[in-house]
C-alpha cells in the first residue's frame, strides 16, 4: 500500500464522500436493478446519481480510490460495480496507528 496514494485520493472532499458512501451503500445511493449491492457492489451510475456528478467524473474519482487500494471493482457483462476493500482500510488503520 502506498501511503502518498491512499492520502492524495482521500485528500478530496468527493473521493471521501464516495468511500464513505460504500460503506452502507443501501442507505446512501439509489437502488439499482441488478444484484445485491453487499454482494456485487453499487454500480457506477447509482454511485453518480447519489453523489450527482457526471458519470465520467464519477469513474475518475472511483479509478483513483481503486489505484489506492480502497475499493474493489467487479464488471458484470458491460456494468462496473464497486465495494470497499474493508480489508485495505483495516490495514490502512493499522499503519496510521502503528507508524504515523
Amino acid at each position: 500500500m502506498e501511503l502518498i496514494n491512499v492520502f492524495k485520493a482521500l485528500s478530496n472532499p468527493t473521493r471521501l464522500q464516495i468511500l464513505k458512501g460504500l460503506k452502507d451503500p443501501v442507505k446512501n445511493f439509489p437502488p439499482q436493478d441488478e444484484g445485491d449491492v453487499h454482494t456485487v457492489g453499487v454500480c457506477v451510475s447509482s454511485i453518480q446519481e447519489g453523489i450527482g456528478l457526471s458519470q465520467s467524473t464519477v469513474s475518475g474519482y472511483l479509478a483513483t480510490l481503486q489505484r489506492a487500494g480502497l475499493v474493489k471493482v467487479r464488471r458484470i457483462g458491460q456494468w462496473t460495480y464497486y465495494q470497499r476493500n474493508e480489508e485495505s482500510i483495516r490495514a490502512l488503520a493499522e499503519i496510521i496507528g502503528e507508524e504515523l
